[in-house]
């Protein structure tokens, strides 16, 4: 995509996790992002569908960043502390979080924008578990018995565990060596629950 489409986005984020969905109007993100209102509508038809892009494109990086460590050919358990490091990290990450509290200070006026994001991002990044999940599954590491789809809810809600919640709450700033710890313990239970045991050899 063109430059100024990238440079909307940006300014967008920016906007809507600084002031609210609510607040913004289109002129505001064409002013921050240094195009006209004529440029910003051919991207673009509403702030609606902008929100959807700026969620879209921040899913998106999340699905490079995972996808680039989601790898099989190493042991399951180098294998799941890389994808359990670069998600947590993502989730940590400032702009991930602002992006979540806005849209839960903005979910209860605007009910579509929560099922939006929802399925702009963690829908996504759901199906994209499973389908790891799956091929683990097919090397024979992963149980084969187990749901994908219910197991990915389980890897993902350990993979956020009780940091998560804390950060985006406010409570706790984690230094490296909290995430690291937090990821070797997540990385543990995963094995325990899930994996063959033992494994196959390569």
């Amino acid at each position: 995509m063109p430059r100024k489409y990238h440079a909307v986005l940006a300014a967008a984020g920016e906007l809507f996790m600084r002031q609210g969905y609510a607040a913004v109007s289109m002129d505001a993100v064409a002013k921050a992002a240094g195009v006209s209102k004529a440029t910003l509508y051919a991207y673009l038809p509403g702030k609606d569908a902008l929100l959807e892009a700026v969620v879209a494109d921040r899913c998106a990086q999340m699905a490079e960043r995972v996808g680039a460590v989601a790898v099989h050919d190493v042991a399951l358990a180098e294998s799941l502390r890389l994808l359990a490091d670069s998600w947590l990290r993502f989730l940590l990450d400032p702009r991930s979080l602002r992006m979540y509290r806005m849209v839960i200070a903005e979910s209860p006026r605007f009910p579509d924008l929560a099922r939006r994001f929802f399925e702009a991002g963690p829908a996504r990044g759901a199906a994209f578990i499973t389908g790891w999940i799956t091929e683990e599954q097919r090397l024979g590491r992963f149980r084969p018995e187990l749901d994908p789809k219910v197991t990915t809810g389980h890897v993902s809600s350990l993979i956020r565990g009780d940091l998560f919640n804390r950060v985006v709450l406010g409570i706790e700033q984690p230094g490296e060596e909290r995430i690291a710890g937090a990821v070797a313990a997540t990385v543990e239970v995963l094995l325990r629950a899930f994996a063959v045991q033992p494994q196959p050899e390569a």
